[in-house]
């Protein structure tokens, strides 16, 4: 792959991969030949992506805020909420009815400085909504570290990935609890990053680390001991023992699919798809895309 970070990992109709890359580039990658073809350069750092059957692709862009892709051209979506800049736009998905659900990490911290917030436990992430005439809504407010999005296959609810929580939180779209929301799975072994919905119906989940103890003893302590903790050099700071790990679980919250094996080759999955039993991982740190099998 020409550049490093393929952050997440989207499928087209046709079983081509789509990925953003650290430099800005969207990549389409064949995996039958591993030929390349640059889409567009997004001037920022593009992290979640989704894709339509008809391949628009939605983007969302650390620094630039939302994007569409189609046909060539890059056009923003949506790049402020209520007046203000959208800031770390991290994941998206597009519902048959156009409605778009997409997650902002922090209102405190950039992508770069991402453990920041962890350390912080700010709780700034939020999810949103825009609906097909444009107009956007804050569905959830408060989130810790609001990251991967997906949507159920039946489109009774959306999930969101909350990294600082070690869960998936589900909001409900349609029935009795509409509008309201609970949690799909908390107590996650490792942070959450991108999910996806699966071909096998199941919610698939990235885990680029491994929950760390110190940072388990550190969420309950006061705010500026973990400040003190973030403005130690970078190699003091906590560093997750490198990993390949997805767990995929129903609707139930009950875990189908727990796969891990040490990052020797490759590590930090931060994106994945699953198309008939095939695994596709995205890294925020690789400069290649991870394809296996379910076993």
């Amino acid at each position: 792959m020409p550049g490093v970070g393929p952050e997440d990992v989207v499928l087209t109709a046709d079983g081509r991969v789509i990925a953003g890359i650290a430099d800005g580039r969207i990549l389409r990658i064949d995996p039958t030949d591993d030929s390349v073809t640059i889409l567009a350069d997004t001037g920022g750092r593009p992290l979640g992506l989704h894709v339509d059957p008809d391949g628009t692709v939605l983007i969302c862009d650390a620094e630039r805020g939302v994007l569409q892709l189609s046909d060539g051209q890059l056009d923003v979506v949506v790049d402020s909420v209520d007046g203000a800049p959208l800031p770390f736009a991290s994941n998206i998905i597009r519902d048959t009815d156009g409605s778009i659900y997409f997650s902002s990490s922090s209102r405190r911290y950039s992508l770069a400085d991402y453990m920041g917030d962890l350390l912080e436990h700010s709780g700034t992430g939020r999810l949103f909504r825009r609906d097909p005439s444009g107009t956007v809504e804050t569905l959830l407010d408060g989130l810790y570290f609001a990251n991967g999005v997906a949507l159920a296959a039946d489109g009774s609810c959306v999930l969101v990935a909350e990294t600082g929580a070690y869960q998936v939180t589900r909001y409900w779209l349609t029935g009795p609890l509409a509008g309201s929301h609970d949690v799909l799975i908390d107590n996650l072994p490792g942070f959450p990053d991108n999910i996806a919905l699966g071909s096998d119906g199941l919610i698939w989940i990235t885990l680029p680390g491994a929950r760390d103890p110190m940072l388990d003893r550190l969420f309950p302590l006061p705010g500026v001991l973990r400040k003190l903790v973030w403005a130690l050099p970078e190699r003091m700071r906590i560093k997750a023992a490198p990993t390949v790990w997805v767990l995929a679980v129903d609707l139930n919250g009950k875990i189908v699919h727990d796969l891990q094996i040490e990052g020797t080759n490759f590590a930090m999955v931060t994106g994945v798809a699953e198309r008939d039993g095939t695994l596709y991982l995205g890294s925020l740190s690789e400069s290649a895309i991870g394809i296996t099998q379910i076993p």
